[in-house]
């Protein structure tokens, strides 16, 4: 699990996939490595996505995670389908515990310090800070990581390339998720050129950010 987690946080963005059609998964996770981030993050908001996970698993060439999973039982479809991590809106001892049994990495979601200390006390090192937009920002994160020392983010809602650089300076954050270099629309359309290309831009502009944010957490 510390494995998957160094992983993501080794590419820093997550993109968060909504899949309609599991036939664009292979096209999907090619447009991905081609533009430099083999990660995803398909959501379980559309019932293509346990076929989709398995898709793009198979592959062997991207580190693919399920998302918005709310049960025991979707745990179970999604490691079935190959997905190395597991994401949920919010915190549920039910789900992590599945996950722990299954050996895979869970990222419940916190926004609250009650929330946080309860994935804490389940074992969970690193939580999804979801909707990151609307839940207080870095800010927030930053205020929750000062009394919770150790514990790292995965800040996910609401983040984009305008303020991408904000919550890429947090020390407490591991990396950033978001849709916006993998719209749902081109992703059902095919229009999978035009997502490598936002994917690579993404990419360019973490690293861009990088410097910056490692010298203002140096600081």
């Amino acid at each position: 699990m510390n494995d998957i987690l160094t992983r993501l946080t080794g590419h820093r963005l997550v993109p968060v996939v909504v899949i309609d059609d599991a036939a664009h998964a292979d096209a999907l996770a090619q447009a991905l490595v081609d533009g430099g981030l083999p990660v995803a993050e398909v959501t379980f908001r559309t019932a293509a996505a346990p076929d989709a996970i398995r898709a793009m698993a198979d592959r062997g060439d991207v580190l693919v995670g399920a998302g918005t999973v709310l049960t025991p039982r979707q745990v179970d479809e999604a490691v079935a389908a190959g997905a190395s991590y597991v994401v949920s809106p919010g915190t549920s001892r039910a789900v992590i515990e599945r996950c722990a049994e299954h050996g895979v990495l869970a990222l419940p979601g916190a926004v609250t310090a009650t929330e946080v200390q309860a994935a804490l006390e389940l074992g969970v090192s690193t939580v999804k800070f979801f909707p990151a937009g609307t839940s207080g920002g870095p800010k927030a994160i930053a205020a929750l990581a000062a009394p919770f020392v150790g514990l790292t983010f995965v800040p996910t809602g609401g983040v984009g390339p305008t303020n991408l650089g904000e919550y890429l300076a947090l020390p407490s954050v591991a990396a950033v998720g978001g849709s916006w270099m993998v719209p749902r629309d081109l992703v059902a359309a095919g229009d999978l050129t035009l997502v490598r290309d936002l994917v690579a831009d993404a990419v360019a502009l973490a690293d861009e950010l990088r410097p910056r944010s490692e010298a203002l957490q140096g600081a």
